[in-house]
C-alpha cells in the first residue's frame, strides 16, 4: 500500500457536482481527512422531505458513516425494518428477520433520503463546509480529463471557470460530469412503470416491516417512512384500490411514477474525472442498494484520494458495482414476472430455498450490504 498523502497533497483542488446524499457524503468523508472540497448543485435545497425517493440504509451505509459520527443520528431518527416478508394470495413465499443479521448494526433500517441529506450536511458544516445551492455546472466536452475544467453559473447571472485538480460527478442519472467525459450509459430500461404513494396514518402503526404482496401479475410493497407515514409502490397503476391500510388515512402526502433502468458506466473515472452514484450506475429499488451503493462509492473515492491511489477506483468498484445491479435485476424479475408457469414455479421454490441456511444467509447479506467488500480503513468485525 502506498503512503498516505502528504499535506501538499492535501491542497489539492476538488469539486464535487451534486449535493445529494453521495456528492455530500464524499465532502464528508474528504473533510475528515482534511482536504476541503467545494460542492455545488443547481437545486435550491436538499431533497423536500416529503418527496424523498430513497429509503432504505443498511448496516454497510451505517458502518461507513461511523467515523463521521452521522450512523448514530441516522439510528436515532430512522424506523428499523425487523421483519420483511413476501407473500403471494394468503401464503408467506419468503419471511426474513432481519434481526438474524449479526454485528453492530442491524441489516437495515427506514429513513427518508431527504433526512439523510439534511444530517450529512449538519456534519459537513462543523469543517465549515456547505453546499453552493442553485449553481449549475455547466461542461463542455473535455479534452483532456486529467486537466478537467467546467463553468459554474448562478442564477444571478454570475458565473466563473473552475479547474479542479479532482472532478467528482454525484450529479444524478443525467449527469454532466459522464457526458462531459464521453462515458457511455449502456444498459436497458424496463417496459412496465412503477408507482408509489406515502400515507399518513390517524393513529399509530406497525412500522417495522417491510411486505410485498404478488398478484400475478403485479405486485404492491410496503416500506415504513416515518413513524406515522408508510409508502407502498407497485407496478400497477390502479393499486391504491389493492392496498389494505392498517389504521384510517390521515392523508396521502406524496405520489409519483418512474420507469426502472439498469446502466452502469465503466470505466467510473477518466483521468481526475470520477463518477458515483447515479451518475455511475442506476438500478431498480429492489433490495434498497440504490442510495447505499452511491455512498460507498463517495467513501471508498475519499478514501483512495487520502490514500493518493485515486486512480485505482474504478477496478475496486466495479465488481460491487455490477454484483448489485446483477442482484437487483434477479429481485425485480422475481417480483415482476407474469408467466403463469414461472409464477407457479417461484411461489413453489422459494419457501424451500430459505429454508436452506446458506441461501437465507446470503440473502440477509445482500440486504444489510455485507456482500460488498469491507472498507479496509474501518477495523469492525461484520
Amino acid at each position: 500500500m502506498s503512503e498516505r498523502i502528504g499535506e501538499q497533497g492535501k491542497s489539492r483542488s476538488i469539486l464535487i457536482a451534486g449535493a445529494g446524499s453521495v456528492g455530500l457524503a464524499a465532502a464528508l468523508e474528504l473533510a475528515r481527512r482534511g482536504f476541503l472540497p467545494r460542492i455545488v448543485d443547481d437545486g435550491s435545497g436538499p431533497t423536500p422531505m416529503e418527496e424523498s425517493r430513497a429509503l432504505g440504509v443498511n448496516a454497510r451505509t451505517l458502518t461507513l458513516l461511523s467515523p463521521s459520527g452521522v450512523a448514530n443520528h441516522i439510528l436515532a431518527a430512522a424506523q428499523p425494518i425487523e421483519r420483511f416478508r413476501v407473500r403471494s394470495d394468503k401464503k408467506i413465499l419468503i419471511q426474513l428477520d432481519t434481526r438474524e443479521v449479526k454485528g453492530r448494526f442491524s441489516a437495515i433500517c427506514a429513513l427518508p433520503q431527504g433526512s439523510t441529506e439534511r444530517l450529512l450536511m449538519e456534519a459537513l458544516s462543523v469543517y465549515g463546509i456547505s453546499p453552493e445551492w442553485q449553481t449549475a455546472m455547466i461542461a463542455e466536452a473535455m479534452s483532456d480529463p486529467r486537466k478537467p475544467e467546467v463553468t459554474l453559473r448562478r442564477t444571478d447571472g454570475t458565473s466563473e471557470t473552475v479547474r479542479p485538480d479532482i472532478l467528482i460527478g454525484a450529479d444524478g442519472a443525467h449527469s454532466a460530469v459522464r457526458k462531459a467525459i464521453g462515458a457511455d450509459f449502456p444498459g436497458e430500461a424496463l417496459e412496465a412503470y412503477f408507482y408509489l404513494a406515502d400515507f399518513r396514518y390517524a393513529e399509530p402503526v406497525d412500522t417495522h416491516f417491510g411486505e410485498i404482496s404478488l398478484f400475478d401479475p403485479g405486485m404492491v410493497g410496503r416500506l415504513p417512512v416515518t413513524a406515522d407515514i408508510i409508502r407502498y409502490i407497485s407496478t400497477l397503476e390502479n393499486f391504491e384500490s389493492r392496498i389494505v391500510h392498517p389504521a384510517a388515512t390521515a392523508e396521502k402526502t406524496w405520489a409519483s411514477q418512474f420507469r426502472i433502468n439498469f446502466r452502469h458506466v465503466e470505466p467510473m473515472a477518466k483521468g481526475n474525472v470520477f463518477l458515483a452514484g447515479d451518475a455511475a450506475h442506476i438500478h431498480s429499488p429492489a433490495g434498497a442498494r440504490g442510495m447505499n451503493l452511491g455512498i460507498e462509492d463517495a467513501c471508498w473515492l475519499a478514501w483512495l484520494i487520502a490514500e493518493g491511489r485515486e486512480q485505482e477506483y474504478s477496478a475496486l468498484r466495479i465488481p460491487a458495482v455490477k454484483q448489485v445491479l446483477k442482484q437487483t435485476y434477479g429481485l425485480t424479475r422475481l417480483i415482476t414476472m407474469q408467466n403463469p408457469l414461472a409464477v407457479a414455479a417461484r411461489n413453489f421454490l422459494a419457501p424451500l430455498l430459505l429454508r436452506f441456511g446458506p441461501f437465507r444467509r446470503q440473502l440477509l447479506r445482500g440486504v444489510s450490504g455485507y456482500d460488498t467488500p469491507k472498507p479496509p480503513w474501518i477495523d469492525w468485525a461484520e
